[in-house]
């Protein structure tokens, strides 16, 4: 498998937990989002959106990363990274989507980028962007934690969930949010560091980091 990735990517950072907890081996190919990389002509005919990240496999492409990691759940099964029964599902893939479809699609680097050129913000009010959105969308994830969380996000194995969550803390850390309303969530993200899924598919270990 070939992963298309960047080394401060939520999306690709959720992939790589992924692949680690799933014991799948890879080759990365990074692409610089900073400098354009990502938009170069042969990455396009990849990937449409010219998006990171995206996954070669068998011949195929994939993208989107929750679709990457669903595929990855339904053709590596252990361990799961959903829930055994649908409600359980459910709640799982609405915590992702918290932060996949919710936070995550304003507070990316496009989003910053267009945000400045276009809108004229600078660096301190996109910050406050970013911060507002990630503040809203923490604080219902944290109620969805304190009513289905144990060790993790949902119970007490890391699950799709997790995957989702740890990157965005991550980029909550770089924007220095203030993390204090949110304990239920930093115990999630804890347990979850602590594995070396987690731990090696970290943004500073990644190929281009700095």
């Amino acid at each position: 498998m070939i992963l298309h990735d960047y080394w401060r990517s939520s999306a690709a950072y959720r992939v790589r937990i992924g692949l680690n907890l799933k014991g799948v081996a890879y080759r990365a190919v990074p692409h610089d989002l900073r400098i354009g990389e990502h938009r170069a002509p042969e990455f396009r005919a990849l990937a449409p959106q010219a998006l990171l990240p995206a996954l070669e496999v068998d011949g195929v492409v994939l993208t989107q990363s929750l679709a990457i990691l669903e595929w990855l759940d339904e053709t590596h099964r252990e361990p799961p990274l959903l829930p055994a029964d649908a409600v359980g599902r459910a709640v799982v893939r609405a915590m992702a989507a918290v932060v996949a479809s919710d936070i995550h699609p304003v507070n990316n680097l496009r989003i910053g980028s267009a945000l400045k050129s276009r809108f004229g913000a600078d660096q301190a009010a996109v910050d406050e962007w970013m911060r507002h959105w990630m503040a809203e969308g923490f604080a219902a994830l944290e109620t969805m934690v304190e009513r289905h969380g144990g060790s993790f996000a949902f119970g007490d194995v890391p699950t799709l969930a997790d995957l989702c969550l740890v990157p965005q803390w991550y980029n909550a850390e770089r924007y220095a949010l203030d993390l204090a309303p949110y304990p239920r969530l930093a115990a999630a993200v804890v347990h979850a560091r602590a594995l070396p899924a987690f731990a090696a598919a970290h943004p500073d270990r990644q190929p281009g980091a700095g």
